[in-house]
């Protein structure tokens, strides 16, 4: 599992060595979560999409670190591009995940000026390539590659054994996708022992349901080698450039099949569906499981209020909330306000809103730290496709970005989106139809 080498020091099951001016790492993982996360619309125009609430505690960053730790890695780069201040922040030094650590730990790792080509992470493995430097200095075994926006448990451990015991140079983390969605995803085709015989990228016309997560163990050598050789293609992505690379090198691929729960929440429906999920009689992805503990930092904050006229039923309530109305089938976030005699359907509301006395709330993402006026009634009319972004206002919901306001006794339709501090003005008539969405000045649709 591990090198001796002088003055020896083990820290953890992940195994440290620290010799003379020597740190070595088993396996040490690099996070990328510098994804705009456009698909989110309004909810990601001012933060970065791991940085997103999810669950109504956590963010969506949580899991992929609460995997780390609970799988044993302890040194974990965290590349960050946009929107990065409230991720930093809620990150920190990593206390909350046991990753506050004086060999290893986390980093954050921001693309940086450099004396010549410096540059933005203008691809998945061009950003790992611009921190060589960063995982040289742990002489890692193996690299573990991880997206910042799927929301899963998995043992990572588990994988690396699986990797060592095949000798592969890559391993690749797949999950069977029903047929009709398998062009979205890199898809691999395997032998009788796992190995790939075949990668395609999005194909039009796939071999194969067995559907890449973006997660990836490479053998350091292979990965250094790959990432070097390929440090002047524009954009180099693993899945387009870095995994063809090794695969027509004759380099060993192998696919590791996971079969648990895993949650691409990339779009507002799957976010939408993932969070209600989260309320199922029996839920598919549970957040209470005492052996495999998701952890994020918390504020202090007061308990929960629930008033005597309020109506909870099958809900997440999150801490510090007052309710004084009802609240049926939702996500409620932290320090949350549900004025009395306001209706809360099928919705996920964030850390800080307030929704005014007798407003009604159906099928609706509301950021942080919005106002909501009262009497506002949202989710009416007809589903009609978005006039803006219709492959991203869909499913019927109400988008409303963070500290936006919506004013008193406006009502709004389906597949729509605010962001901004909205006047009466903005709803002709009182309405924002169906399809419809009102941006304010410097906010991003």
């Amino acid at each position: 599992m591990f090198t001796i080498l002088e003055s020896c020091v083990i820290i953890n099951k992940n195994i440290t060595s620290r010799g003379d001016n020597v740190i070595k790492k088993e396996m040490i993982a690099m996070l990328l979560a510098g994804g705009q996360g456009s698909r989110l619309g309004v909810l990601t125009s001012k933060v970065a999409k791991p940085a997103v609430t999810f669950g109504g505690k956590y963010r969506i960053i949580d899991f992929p670190l609460s995997n780390c730790i609970n799988s044993g890695v302890d040194t974990v780069g965290v590349l960050t591009q946009y929107q990065p201040l409230r991720l930093n922040t809620h990150i920190g030094i990593g206390i909350p995940w046991d990753l506050d650590r004086n060999i290893g730990g986390v980093s954050i790792l921001p693309p940086y000026e450099k004396s010549t080509d410096t540059e933005w992470y203008t691809g998945t493995a061009n950003a790992i390539y611009q921190n060589l430097t960063y995982m040289e200095m742990f002489h890692p075994e193996y690299v573990l590659i991880l997206g910042g926006d799927h929301i899963y448990k998995m043992d990572y451990e588990v994988m690396l054994d699986f990797h060592k015991a095949s000798g592969a140079a890559v391993s690749i983390a797949v999950m069977p996708v029903p047929w009709e969605e398998a062009s979205r995803f890199g898809v691999v085709v395997t032998d009788d022992n796992s190995i790939i015989t075949e990668f395609q990228e999005k194909p039009k016309e796939p071999k194969s349901n067995l559907a890449s997560m973006g997660i990836y163990i490479f053998t350091w050598d292979v990965l250094k080698e790959a990432l070097i050789a390929n440090a002047n293609v524009p954009g180099c992505d693993f899945g387009k450039h870095v995994i063809p690379y090794c695969f027509d090198k004759g380099e060993k691929l192998v696919a590791y099949e996971y079969n648990g729960y895993w949650k691409d929440v990339g779009t507002l429906s799957s976010y939408w569906e993932a969070n209600m999920e989260l309320i199922d009689i029996i839920p598919e992805f549970n957040l209470y499981e005492e052996f495999w503990k998701i952890y994020t930092s918390s504020e202090i904050i007061p308990p929960q209020y629930v008033s005597a006229d309020a109506k909870i039923e099958r809900s997440i309530i999150g801490d510090g909330t007052e309710i004084y109305g009802e609240v049926r089938s939702s996500v409620i976030g932290a320090g949350v306000t549900i004025g009395k005699g306001a209706v809360v359907r099928d919705s996920i509301i964030m850390k800080g809103t307030v929704i005014g006395e007798n407003a009604v709330v159906e099928r609706a993402i509301i950021a942080e730290n919005v106002e909501v006026g009262s009497g506002v009634v949202m989710g009416i009319g007809e589903e009609v496709p978005n006039k803006y972004k219709p492959a991203v206002y869909a499913g019927g919901l109400v988008t409303i970005g963070e500290n936006s306001t919506i004013p008193a006794d406006v009502k709004i339709g389906k597949n729509t989106a605010i962001s901004g501090k909205t006047a009466p003005e903005d709803y002709p008539d009182g309405i924002l139809e169906s399809g419809g969405a009102i941006i304010k000045d410097g906010d991003v649709a």
